[in-house]
């Protein structure tokens, strides 16, 4: 669905690249937002959570993640025992109880 309105994005974006032909740089834009959808992730399992960014990935493990933070509106932050935070694509209040799933309960599940 994401990769769908990428492509409204795009086609909108034709009408001021064939109006005024320099603009074509703007059709950089919907690449990389595909992009981002292709790779930004957070994969957790029973070992720790696998975080991908547009440029690499970092992997923690349970025993070094103290807790969890939520902002209004944006994806979950990991508090690390060494004072860090990690950001969590594509976890938000709503996915929890898949976090709490796939944590063999290390996350407490909010809904129950």
């Amino acid at each position: 669905m994401a990769h769908l309105a990428v492509g409204f994005l795009a086609l909108g974006l034709l009408v001021p690249i064939l109006a005024w032909p320099p603009t074509a740089p703007l059709l950089v834009i919907p690449v990389v937002l595909s992009a981002l959808i292709v790779r930004l992730r957070t994969v957790a399992d029973g070992q720790g959570v696998t975080v991908r960014t547009l440029l690499g990935s970092r992997t923690v493990r349970w025993d070094d993640i103290e807790g969890l933070r939520f902002h209004r509106g944006s994806s979950a932050r990991a508090r690390l025992k060494s004072g860090e935070e990690l950001r969590l694509p594509a976890v938000s209040f709503a996915t929890l109880p898949l976090l709490t799933e796939a944590s063999s309960g290390r996350v407490p599940n909010p809904y129950r």
